[in-house]
């Protein structure tokens, strides 16, 4: 009678733990629930680079995420450094690639199942050259814009990534660049057939270029004919292809003075011919538009104006062609610099790195319209200087 007694009271104690168990699994998954994607930024930090990261939630707002920041594998140079796209993400979320200015590499990260990071068997490698500023990714290929430190070492490098995170260059894929190119983004469209890279320049109009080239089978690519094609303002630098016509290419121009700020539309040939669409540039009467992004439905396009510390906002045409609708200021005020922007999966949030606050601004997005939410800016870690981010789903 005891034995049995002893019996049904641990086979009740047993329910109840499995009970417990299982209430605190669902508050477990009712707290992930609340994760919808992760957001990424590259640091950029002195000696050993790292990556910040952060659980996104429905609402638009973030949390530091367990183990952020994360090493990266090189390192970054402590100092602000403008780009776009310095931090990437392959197409199916497994891994991200991440410049690393300081130490002339390219570092490849793992991500987790639950968005933590770890670094990839083999990384970080050599860039190919020095200062990598930013990377571009099509499925497996992968190019590099190397800045150079003003006597050498600018160029374009071409790598390929396997199934494993290896990162491996292709040889005969450099293309040298003139001391005074100062890369600012390079960028594949949709489709993977062509690569554009763009020139920043000095004040010397005829340095305000962009590249585009033919992407070959093998990975390496070809100069289109007459690139490169002078830009149609001063200082060109961000750049988007529209992710629903992979022939409509869209550059910031960031040096044309105080509110003298413009964005330009290209067409672009299969063979990589650039043509100016309808009445390209389109001002937007801020100051340096430096960084671009694209709605996911491509009617939308929002330019970070670093000078003005201003988002513009305008609607995409079916031609093509830009109408500038608004100007949306940030919260934090002027002097701040904002850098990189990127949508979430939802195309519900805009998120803008600041390399002056060491933070990521958070926009509620409708249509053309941003409102910056209350919960922002989200900091960064402590030493941070950051210039690229990439948004994920969870």
């Amino acid at each position: 009678m005891h034995l049995h007694a002893r019996i049904a009271g641990t086979i009740g104690v047993m329910i109840a733990l499995i009970t417990a168990g299982l209430a605190g699994t669902a508050q477990v998954a009712a707290a992930a629930s609340g994760v919808v994607g992760h957001v990424y930024v590259n640091d950029n930090t002195a000696g050993s680079n790292t990556i910040g990261g952060f659980d996104q939630h429905a609402d638009g707002t973030l949390t530091a995420m367990p183990g952020s920041p994360f090493t990266a594998g090189g390192a970054g140079t402590g100092t602000i450094v403008g780009s776009q796209g310095s931090l990437q993400a392959t197409d199916d979320g497994r891994y991200l690639l991440a410049a690393d200015a300081g130490s002339n590499q390219i570092s490849v990260v793992r991500v987790r199942p639950d968005g933590t990071l770890s670094p990839a068997q083999g990384s970080p490698v050599a860039s190919g050259g020095i200062e990598p500023v930013s990377i571009a990714i099509h499925d497996g290929l992968v190019y590099v814009a190397n800045e150079g430190n003003g006597t050498t070492g600018s160029n374009y490098t071409g790598f390929r990534l396997n199934s494993g995170g290896h990162l491996t260059p292709i040889a005969g894929s450099t293309i040298p660049l003139p001391t005074t190119a100062k890369p600012g983004d390079i960028l594949f469209n949709a489709t993977g057939n062509n690569l554009i890279g763009i020139e920043v320049g000095t004040t010397d109009p005829s340095t305000f270029l962009i590249d585009s080239f033919v992407v070959g089978e093998d990975g390496r690519v070809t100069p289109a004919a007459g690139s490169p094609f002078a830009a149609e303002a001063a200082g060109p630098f961000g750049s988007e292809f529209s992710p629903t016509d992979p022939g409509h290419l869209y550059v910031s121009n960031a040096h044309g003075g105080v509110g003298n700020g413009s964005v330009s539309a290209f067409s672009v040939t299969e063979d990589g011919a650039l043509g100016s669409i309808g009445a390209s540039p389109y001002t937007d009467g801020q100051t340096a538009p430096c960084w671009v992004e694209i709605s996911h439905d491509g009617r939308y396009l929002f330019a970070v104006n670093t000078g003005s510390t201003t988002i513009s906002s305008y609607a995409i045409q079916t031609d093509g062609s830009l109408v500038h609708l608004s100007d949306t200021t940030f919260s934090s005020g002027l002097g701040i610099r904002p850098f990189d922007a990127r949508l979430d999966a939802g195309g519900n949030n805009l998120y803008v790195v600041d390399a002056a606050i060491d933070a990521v601004s958070i926009f509620g997005v409708d249509g053309g319209s941003l409102t910056e939410l209350a919960s922002s800016p989200a900091s960064l870690p402590a030493g941070a200087t950051p210039f690229g981010i990439v948004v994920t789903k969870a």
